[in-house]
């Protein structure tokens, strides 16, 4: 059995700026956008179109990813507010999550520059496909409940918080899988798949997926591989990763948003019959041992497998509640004292009545947080990081 956790398969330099809804307000102003054409399908080709699918998001709380056709519209976006500067990437925030609670990890990345080399923790290692230093930055937007944008004909209020992603990645889009993956799997424990979803070239998707094929020959039998879902830009796409890597994973991961985008309708998250329908319908299309679907409100995991999953669905939880609470800057005394806060009354209601409704089902309901500052950002990557905590066979807490 390996001892390392390699996690993958890209990751990213985000800028995440400071929601400032008079900013916001103002470019919908000199940009003439109107309620009525508000939404979150059409092409981003300059910081108009962006500005009109934010608002789309916003009009219904929701978060998402989305291609932009010019890194420029990012950047330029970003210059209009107070910006931060992170690494991200499913594997990324999940790698910097374990560190907090003193677990190394081994990343595979497709680029780097000196933004990851500054803010990459010591404990983390990697393999990079990289030939040379790129920056191609992923803009996270994330806005607060209640924040209102007056438009021409018509308010827009956001009924929840939550965040987006928008990007041109072509180092990500390329996904070129780095000859040394094998040799790093050779003593894994846990493989964690994601970011196929930025791929748009169905042809070399294919190609990148058989690499990851021979890669993945390296992999102890025992080891856990863990595939995160994302928002694919071509969805079909999601089919290939199917074909490839099924008869292999053990746990699939998505979030609300994803389950909702292959049930083909919204779900209401509060709803035990309604969630217990969509998990249902969405584990008969991708019929895997564990499914498991993080929300606000719960996670839950349904499948042959997924009892013997509960330990590390409650260290999720605890994880993504602590960064939601604290950011990156938390410790490992953090992390434990969340575990002590109240639970979400509708999550476990959920996850009382799903557990009941299907059999073999486990669940674990959120916190219920409060907090003026709420980190939106990176909450199913720090929770894929919580999961893999229970799988990890070293841990040592920081103080």
């Amino acid at each position: 059995m390996g001892t390392t956790l390699v996690l993958g398969l890209g990751g990213t330099v985000d800028y995440e700026v400071q929601w400032d809804a008079a900013v916001v307000e103002g470019l919908a102003a000199r940009f003439g956008i109107r309620r009525s054409e508000l939404t979150t399908m059409a092409p981003i080709v300059d910081e108009r179109s962006l500005v009109v699918t934010i608002l789309g998001f916003l009009t219904d709380g929701a978060g998402g990813e989305r291609f932009v056709e010019s890194s420029e519209v990012v950047k330029d976006f970003a210059g209009r507010f107070t910006t931060e500067v992170t690494i991200g990437g499913t594997g990324v925030r999940a790698g910097i999550a374990l560190d907090r609670l003193g677990i190394p990890t081994v990343q595979h990345l497709v680029s780097i520059d000196d933004n990851v080399r500054r803010l990459l923790p010591t404990s983390i290692s990697y393999v990079s496909s990289a030939t040379e230093d790129t920056l191609d930055p992923h803009l996270i937007v994330q806005f607060p409940p209640g924040t209102r944008i007056r438009l021409d004909d018509g308010d827009v209020v956001s009924p929840s918080s939550n965040r987006l992603i928008f990007a041109n990645d072509p180092p990500n889009r390329s996904m070129a899988i780095a000859p040394e993956l094998g040799a790093a799997l050779d003593d894994a424990s846990v493989l964690l798949v994601s970011g196929f979803n930025t791929m748009q070239d169905e042809d070399l998707l294919e190609r990148r997926l058989t690499d990851l094929d021979a890669a993945m020959t390296h992999l102890h039998s025992s080891a856990l591989v863990y595939y995160e879902d994302a928002g694919f830009y071509v969805r079909r796409f999601a089919q290939r990763i199917w074909a490839h890597l099924l008869p292999r994973i053990d746990v699939y991961g998505m979030n609300e948003d994803e389950l909702q985008e292959y049930v083909g309708r919204p779900v209401d998250l509060l709803n035990a019959t309604d969630v217990a329908a969509a998990l249902l319908d969405v584990h008969q299309l991708i019929p895997v041992p564990t499914l498991l679907v993080h929300t606000q409100h719960w996670a839950i995991a349904l499948g042959p497998t997924a009892g013997q999953h509960r330990p590390a669905l409650a260290s999720a939880v605890q994880m993504a509640a602590t960064r939601y609470r604290l950011g990156d800057g938390f410790t490992a005394a953090d992390f434990e004292a969340t575990s002590g806060l109240p639970r979400s009354a509708g999550g476990e209601a959920v996850v009382g009545g799903v557990e009941q409704k299907i059999a073999g089902a486990v669940g674990v309901p959120a916190f219920s947080l409060e907090t003026s500052s709420p980190t939106t950002i990176g909450l199913g990557d720090s929770f894929v990081g919580g999961f893999l905590v229970v799988h990890s066979p070293v841990r040592q807490p920081q103080p």
